[in-house]
């Protein structure tokens, strides 16, 4: 699965295939850091992202998502939280 680091967030992006077509969505998860090197905290179980599309092709589904990444921990860091 493709990784990518924005600030300290692990982004884990995928594409899958959708039930009943020859079609693919578009997926993300969110990691914070740990202070233990084997474990992450996940705190943006993987969901799907550009709902209303679908792509005919996993690497199209897979840069909608690398593209979606940014906004998402944007939107994770306006949180009170910090870990939306």
């Amino acid at each position: 699965m493709p990784t990518k680091y924005i600030d300290d967030y692990e982004i884990e992006f995928s594409a899958e295939p959708l039930e009943g077509c020859a079609l693919w969505g578009a997926y993300v998860a969110v990691f914070a850091p740990s202070t233990t090197p084997m474990h992450r905290i996940n705190i943006r179980h993987k969901r799907r992202v550009a709902v209303t599309q679908r792509f005919v092709d996993a690497a199209s589904a897979c840069a909608a998502a690398e593209a979606a990444a940014p906004n998402i921990v944007a939107s994770i860091k306006a949180s009170p939280t910090g870990r939306r």
